[in-house]
């Protein structure tokens, strides 16, 4: 696969270049934000709601887990790349058009905020796409992307409520209160759930066949985070009673809704896995009697337990290697029977088999006697 392997470098290292290059003015902003223990107050608040959220996409992403790196580098993108591109912007755009206030946080922010955010997910749907199965992937990536800008802000406004230095009055302990309950407590959710929508329209057209949908969908899913945004930044405009106003009976709804629509897609997942590697199966890739184990997350856990206590620890790596190979196997087969594979279908494909023969012949279900090396 070696095109497969040039695009997975070339986005690697287009990342990599870009969060460095977005970290040092990021960090210069951040520094010039406050005093040192200001700064550092204001990282350990900011820090609270990530590791819940990050925990929370963590767990919709059991089927068949994304690469710790690119989440990694999705939050990372987010924090740096993302918040960098929008300082930008607004920056220039405040100087050069002369916006208000009002335009900025209502209009310019959504704008630029969710195209620096959704550019990671066009990358990876350009350079990666193998690495995305569907929408359930592309919720899982921006929500990773909306946590690491989520994070960066939120270190900034923190700091500007302590210092006095957001207009908002004279700062102090019960400014950063203030910041902290609204930003970090009641609305955490809010940029992961912005570029979610991005994310949705991102899995949406990797499963299409339809050039059109391919195309449009995530543009559609661009314009509905931005309007949501948009609809967000706007109520503050209209003090507390706006804000909560759209809190209450838009963005609470919206963010229960699609919690309910991811473990919708979750649950969806098993079923695809079901009946993507009974196919397999029958194509002679893996034995159908272990299809209940590998599609049922508890029965997951519970083989590589009984791995470990019959086996020890290389039976445990047996297990997981298998699992692994056979549930990417099944998403793989999947995207090939609906007639959307990725580049490189078949070498991935068979990439895969052959880390199940390696080692099926060492592993058991429970019930079953565990084969030693």
């Amino acid at each position: 696969m070696p095109g497969a392997r040039r695009d997975s470098v070339a986005f690697t290292v287009l990342v990599t270049v870009l969060v460095l290059l977005g970290a040092l003015p990021v960090l210069v902003v951040i520094a010039a934000s406050g005093a040192p223990s200001s700064l550092l107050l204001a990282t350990v608040l900011a820090a609270l709601p990530v590791g819940p959220l990050v925990a929370a996409y963590l767990w919709l992403d059991r089927y068949e887990p994304e690469p710790r790196r690119l989440l990694l580098s999705g939050l990372l993108w987010g924090g740096f790349v993302a918040t960098a591109a929008a300082l930008l912007v607004q920056g220039i755009g405040g100087i050069v058009v002369g916006f208000t206030d009002r335009q900025s946080l209502a209009v310019v922010a959504p704008v630029t905020e969710e195209l620096a955010k959704g550019a990671f997910l066009v990358l990876l749907l350009w350079w990666r796409r193998h690495e995305l199965d569907g929408i359930l992937d592309g919720i899982v990536y921006a929500g990773m992307v909306g946590i690491g800008f989520a994070f960066v802000e939120n270190i900034l406004y923190l700091a500007a409520a302590y210092n006095g230095t957001d207009g908002m009055g004279p700062g102090g302990t019960e400014a950063l209160t203030t910041v902290f309950i609204l930003r970090c407590l009641v609305s955490p959710f809010a940029h992961p759930l912005f570029t979610t929508f991005i994310g949705i329209g991102v899995g949406i057209a990797v499963g299409s066949r339809s050039g059109a949908v391919r195309l449009l969908a995530p543009l559609a899913g661009y314009v509905v985070a931005v309007l949501a945004h948009g609809l967000w930044n706007g109520s503050t405009l209209f003090g507390f009673a706006g804000f909560a106003g759209v809190y209450v009976v838009l963005m609470a709804p919206a963010f229960f809704g699609l919690v309910g629509f991811a473990v919708w897609a979750r649950r969806s997942e098993r079923r695809m896995l079901t009946a993507a590697l009974g196919d397999a199966a029958q194509r002679g890739f893996i034995p159908a009697t272990d299809i209940p184990w590998l599609v049922d997350l508890r029965a997951r856990r519970a083989s590589r337990q009984h791995a470990r206590q019959v086996g020890g620890e290389s039976a445990h790596r047996a297990m997981l290697d298998y699992q692994q190979a056979a549930v990417e196997l099944g998403f793989l087969h999947h995207r090939y029977l609906r007639g959307t594979p990725p580049p490189g279908f078949a070498a991935r494909g068979q990439a895969h088999v052959d880390r199940i023969n390696a080692a099926r012949p060492y592993v058991a279900f429970p019930g079953q006697v565990v084969p030693t090396r």
